[in-house]
């Protein structure tokens, strides 16, 4: 077990290997690129999976966790150290996303099949092939992809966290924007770009501080996390302008969160997310579940001694912390209520169920927050991946369907073209494969996507007992509860029961009733590579609850050992933190019941038999004004678009002019002016004095030696002649004064 503990900085290696290969060697071989990704993805996860089993199988590995180094940067009074780390959050993680990266990978050798919005005039070869005419970029960019989540996952220290995390960040652009032949892909990509930037930007700053603060300067996660290291930075002050006196760690807590706040699409950084439902499906699962969001929280439960220790000295940073996330859980609930694109509608669930999780870190629940991350990972990457499925088979609904009038030579010049119709719940494009509006009666076209979605819909809403979601989101209630976070329980119970009744809106708008388009009823269902790893997934979307039945449950507690508390509390307890166990209570266990099964009765009823042909939502007629402000988003693009954008956009035209016709260009212009004047003036001297000098000097030798030249003809008389001149001059100048004188 050891050697294979000592391979695991090998993980994030092939997918980054199967990036060069594809960029490299691979591009026109579309089928090669992809079974390279997919052996990449399963080799990654076979040594994840390998090293992830040792640990759990591994005697009191919590107290003796694995960090190693491959090697050291000199840094002038300390040296940086490269190298890898497991522990039981980390092997968790290592669990978690190999598998969800190779399922993914898999999904998508199938998805990105040929698109029917391009032209095969456009792109003959690719459309023959039936693949995207990107196919292989788009398998490269995955790879480096997971590159950049594994390599997170398994380093040592916060920079080498970071640079990763970066990765990510570049990832995230490119394949957001990958049909950038739409304007609003190319938008969002920018969109998420430059807003996860912000968070990026102060977290580098928190990390720079923890760097400086800590004795020894470090960020390793061991020298991090010494009890003196912490114990220094919790009762060390820094005096802020407007907020005082704060305590260094609160200040580094505070900071770290941001970067949280931008990557996991936090209020008020969440406005990237639902825009970066504009990339490819499958870029939407790595997204909302194995890698980016993810990574946010991962982050959080990393560092999460920092806010442990941060509590003890002030409770601010956990409740700012605890705040942001429960808010940010209700809001987005509230907004995915009122959505009807099938992926928009998963993306603000995504936002609302990382606001769980962070609200879980807020309030100290450790094991929680790692619980829920773990578990929410899967159902929504079975979701996401079945939303795809869903828009595959309504696309090549209506491929089938448009062929099927044009074989009949139906004229119509209107067939196959989109439909605009303004109705009250919002326009309706009656083309628009991922409207739900545009769906229905989905379950008996494509009973595999199907099934598979309404068992990911069940977790996403804590059905009891049976599905994963339940457990994990059990536990964040009981712990609020038992901590008396009155407001935050009552807060998270609130958006749960939105969940549940958003989602079985999403399942009974998609798969029950009637079709309600022609793309809803010729739909086939999802060819193999994108139906089996639905089906792989949705067990552990039941199962991986299991491991962390609470003890004190009724009935099952006991029965089933809660295997997650036990692996992971010896390493809380090697980090100086104390685990802390949720006493039973009734109360919380019969409102996490009572909101998971009354939202989906609800949900039921109202959306349980579809939506006729046109007819409006029932809850838009019923909340009239507070449905369009959920539907619109609260109007939050609009303000930050009306204040942040426009002020940036008008700063940046002010300093342009500053830059280019006031200050800058007026100054930097003025200097090449005067410089060209000095060099004219040099021109002239030079050409007219140190020229003219020189040009004289030469002039004078010239002559002298042409009358030297008329003396040398080899004639004595010459001589002679010469001779006498040069006497005469001497008795000219010598004696000629002397007679003077005697006179």
């Amino acid at each position: 077990m050891e050697g294979l503990f000592s391979v695991t900085w090998v993980v994030p290696i092939p997918p980054f290997l199967a990036f060069l290969a594809i960029v490299l060697f691979l591009n026109r071989n579309k089928r090669g690129s992809a079974l390279t990704a997919i052996g990449a993805a399963l080799l990654s996860c076979i040594l994840g999976w390998g090293i992830a089993f040792a640990s759990f199988f591994r005697d009191h590995f919590g107290d003796h966790p694995i960090d190693e180094a491959i090697y050291t940067i000199p840094t002038g009074a300390t040296e940086f150290v490269i190298g890898y780390a497991v522990d039981p959050s980390n092997a968790l993680m290592l669990f978690m996303v190999p598998f969800l990266v190779l399922m993914i990978f898999i999904y998508s050798s199938g998805y990105m099949t040929y698109p029917h919005h391009l032209q095969a005039a456009q792109y003959p070869t690719a459309y023959a092939q039936g693949k995207d005419p990107r196919y292989s970029r788009f398998m490269a960019y995955i790879c480096l992809f997971a590159t950049g989540m594994l390599g997170l996952v398994v380093a040592n220290n916060l920079l080498q966290f970071f640079i990763f995390w970066e990765v990510m960040g570049l990832c995230s652009y490119l394949l957001i924007g990958f049909w950038y032949e739409k304007a609003s892909a190319r938008a969002a990509a920018v969109k998420a770009f430059i807003t996860t930037r912000i968070g990026d930007a102060l977290l580098m700053i928190g990390l720079i501080l923890l760097y400086v603060r800590s004795e020894p300067s470090s960020l390793r996660f061991s020298e991090l996390f010494t009890e003196a290291n912490l114990d220094q930075l919790a009762h060390s002050l820094v005096n802020i302008p407007v907020f005082g006196e704060v305590h260094w760690i609160s200040l580094i807590g505070v900071l770290i969160f941001c970067g949280a706040i931008g990557k996991s699409a936090q209020f008020p950084l969440h406005i990237w997310l639902p825009d970066a439902m504009e990339g490819p499906t499958p870029v939407s699962a790595m997204i909302h579940a194995a890698t980016m969001v993810s990574a946010g929280v991962f982050l959080l439960v990393r560092m999460f001694p920092i806010y442990e220790f941060s509590g003890q000295v002030s409770t601010g940073t956990l409740q700012f912390v605890a705040f942001i996330g429960a808010f940010t859980a209700l809001f987005a609930a509230t907004i995915a209520l009122a959505q009807w694109d099938i992926k928009r509608v998963l993306a603000y669930s995504t936002i609302s169920q990382l606001g769980y999780m962070v609200a879980a870190i807020g309030m100290g629940a450790y094991v929680a927050a790692l619980f829920h991350l773990l578990t929410h990972a899967f159902f929504k990457a079975l979701l996401f991946l079945g939303s795809g499925s869903v828009i595959h088979g309504v696309e090549h609904g209506y491929h089938h369907a448009h062929e099927h009038a044009h074989d009949n030579h139906d004229h119509d010049e209107n067939h196959g073209e989109q439909r605009i119709v303004r109705r009250a719940d919002g326009i309706l494009n009656t083309e628009d494969a991922q409207d739900m509006r545009n769906m229905g009666g989905l379950l008996s076209r494509m009973p595999r996507t199907g099934w598979t979605f309404i068992i990911g819909g069940l977790a996403l809403s804590g059905f009891p007992l049976v599905t994963a979601g339940f457990w994990s989101k059990d536990e964040i209630l009981a712990f609020a509860w038992y901590g008396n976070h009155q407001w935050l329980f009552w807060t998270l119970a609130l958006s749960a029961f939105l969940t549940a009744f958003y989602t079985m809106r999403q399942i009974g708008l998609t798969f029950l009733g009637k079709a309600r388009t022609e793309g809803a009823s010729h739909a086939p269902e999802s060819v193999a590579s994108m139906t089996t790893p639905l089906i792989l997934i949705s067990f552990f979307a039941i199962a991986a609850g299991w491991v962390g039945i609470p003890e004190t449950f009724p009935v099952l507690g006991g029965i089933v050992p809660n295997w997650l508390a036990h692996f992971v509390e010896p390493y809380m307890k090697y980090m100086h933190l104390y685990p802390v166990h949720p006493d039973f209570h009734i109360l919380p266990l019969a409102v996490s019941l009572l909101v998971a099964l009354g939202g989906l009765g609800a949900g039921y009823l109202v959306y349980g038999q579809g939506l006729k042909e046109g007819q409006t939502d029932p809850v838009a007629r019923v909340l009239g004004p507070i449905w369009w402000m959920w539907h619109r988003k609260y109007w939050i693009d609009e303000l930050y678009n009306g204040t942040i954008v426009l002020f940036t956009m008008w700063l940046s035209r002010f300093l342009a002019l500053f830059d280019r016709e006031w200050i800058i260009d007026w100054f930097v212009n003025g200097v090449g002016r005067t410089t060209l004047r000095l060099g004219d003036l040099a021109s002239a001297f030079d050409r007219f004095v140190v020229d003219g000098f020189v040009d004289g000097v030469g002039w004078i030798s010239d002559q002298a030696g042409y009358i030297a030249r008329l003396l040398q003809d080899g004639r004595v008389q010459t001589y002679l002649l010469f001779g006498m001149l040069i006497l005469a001059v001497w008795l000219f100048l010598n004696v000629l004064p002397m007679i003077l004188t005697l006179v």
